[in-house]
């Protein structure tokens, strides 16, 4: 069995107490390897390894120039291992590989855009309204920074928190999700090769309780970044609160995906399909309330029950698979118990709704689709996190927006329409951070991703991005000879 170790200071270490976590390979249902168990003893130490690189000469010395040089060259060698990368996630967390791969391969955009983005963050001489002061900004980084990782799509979102973060000059302690910790190891061990000084970047493998909670709460911490879901991110703002801590939350969703009479049926359908059933819907952006206009309501079912049907549950290896098992074995007991309260709540089951062991013995469940369900049951408002797809009809654009709205989230929405007017007029009144049209699961490191309400604070990726790892100073300088003429009294002319 392999072991992955921590990565502090640049050095593989196990965990202070000796001890290891078993982690599952959801397809084939068996331990696979070993992360270490880490506790509070590990966290000080890789949170006072980054602080010390954070003053050091080798990295705090730095020019802007030289980082986004490194951060480059890290880039080009993510694509060099990519293919190992990728099997590591996918025998982590059931993944499949053909989608990890090209993930893998796209994942070096961001480390090139934000090296681009290092030394285009600009302070300003402002004009000020005080004779005789020279007064400009700056830009600095904030410190250390603990970024905070999911199961689904471990790299992905370690890339959206690493790359703006580096690039603005912090360092980090990364913290895995204990389910699927091994590719992060092995993507922080590439940093060393890129030539980052020991102890930018530290990986601490643990559970939440035992690494999380201590490394949220460590005063030398400067920064939060998490996914998951929204209720550790709100015990996360929470313990952040208390020492002022910046903070970006990137949680969960209850995506509606809206599907209008003139639409491109066929398109659509695809489109939904793919936001719900893509990667087992677990994903926070997943499309899991299909709002559907009753006049193509039973015409469009049946085209999505069909598609569904249809979907090769399978090896995530093989690339004919089209949808793997679900990530572990808590999970895929959450995501049953689930479909079992929407039954129970009264919700017509359209297809599936149970475990798929055809497959083997992994953690498969059969795409499911629930009928004629309200809004407001449990089904429509609790974030599943698997392929579970809530049909809501509706009967013209403003009931679709009332439904739509009618959330604790607000990540992302989709609408399929080829009425323009409707576009513009849904787009602006859509309560949601990522609005698709006549597309859905689209990601570019230049567009900002996040959402509003329960779905988080803050955005990922993008421009912006680099100053929310950064903070403003403002420097003023007295250039006349002239004593105040009362000192006790505020300079406001």
């Amino acid at each position: 069995m392999q072991q992955f170790e921590n990565i502090i200071a640049g050095k593989r270490v196990g965990a202070a107490s000796g001890k290891w976590i078993p982690s599952l390979d959801p397809f084939r249902n068996e331990d696979w390897c070993q992360i270490p168990d880490s506790d509070e003893a590990d966290v000080d130490r890789a949170v006072q390894a980054a602080k010390a690189a954070f003053a050091s000469a080798e990295w705090g010395g730095l020019t802007a120039t030289a980082r986004g040089a490194l951060l480059r060259k890290f880039g080009d060698l993510v694509g060099v291992h990519a293919q190992r990368l990728a099997e590591l996630e996918v025998r982590d967390n059931g993944k499949l590989m053909t989608e990890m791969l090209l993930q893998l391969r796209y994942i070096p955009q961001w480390f090139y855009y934000y090296a681009g983005l290092a030394d285009k963050i600009e302070g300003g001489v402002l004009p000020i309204d005080k004779a005789d002061h020279l007064v400009y900004t700056t830009w600095e980084p904030l410190g250390v920074v603990a970024a905070i990782t999911a199961w689904n799509s471990p790299l992905l979102l370690l890339t959206w928190k690493l790359a703006p973060g580096l690039a603005a000059g912090n360092t980090f302690v990364v913290k895995p999700s204990e389910f699927a910790s091994a590719s992060t190891v092995a993507f922080a061990e590439l940093f060393d090769e890129a030539g980052f000084p020991p102890g930018v970047v530290n990986v601490v493998c643990g559970t939440g309780p035992a690494v999380g909670e201590p490394l949220v709460r460590h005063r030398d911490v400067a920064k939060i970044a998490f996914t998951g879901s929204d209720n550790a991110g709100r015990l996360i703002n929470r313990a952040a609160a208390d020492d002022f801590k910046h903070t970006t939350l990137e949680l969960g969703g209850k995506s509606p995906n809206i599907v209008f009479e003139d639409a491109d049926l066929d398109a659509a359908a695809a489109g939904v399909a793919s936001g719900i059933f893509a990667a087992g819907g677990q994903t926070c952006m997943a499309g899991s309330r299909l709002l559907l206009q009753r006049s193509v309501y039973e015409k469009f079912l049946d085209k999505i029950c069909a598609l569904a049907t249809d979907i090769k549950l399978g090896d995530p290896m093989d690339p004919k698979t089209q949808m793997g098992p679900m990530a572990n074995i808590a999970h895929y007991r959450k995501v049953l118990n689930c479909i079992a309260d929407a039954e129970a709540e009264g919700a017509r089951l359209a297809l599936g709704g149970e475990a798929h062991h055809a497959a083997g013995e992994g953690l498969f469940v059969k795409p499911t689709i629930f009928r004629d369900v309200k809004n407001e049951s449990q089904l429509a408002q609790r974030e599943i996190f698997g392929p579970v797809l809530a049909v809501i009809p509706f009967d013209d654009e403003s009931h679709a927006l009332e439904l739509a709205n009618a959330s604790n989230y607000g990540l992302g929405a989709g609408i399929w329409t080829t009425d323009i007017k409707r576009i513009f007029r849904l787009t602006k009144k859509l309560q949601a951070g990522t609005v698709w049209v006549n597309t859905y699961r689209a990601l570019s490191f230049m567009a900002p991703f996040g959402g509003i309400k329960h779905s988080g604070l803050g955005r990922e990726s993008g421009q912006e991005m680099m100053k929310a790892y950064l903070q403003p100073k403002t420097v003023w300088i007295n250039n006349s000879d002239k004593t105040p003429e009362n000192p006790f009294v505020m300079r406001l002319s």
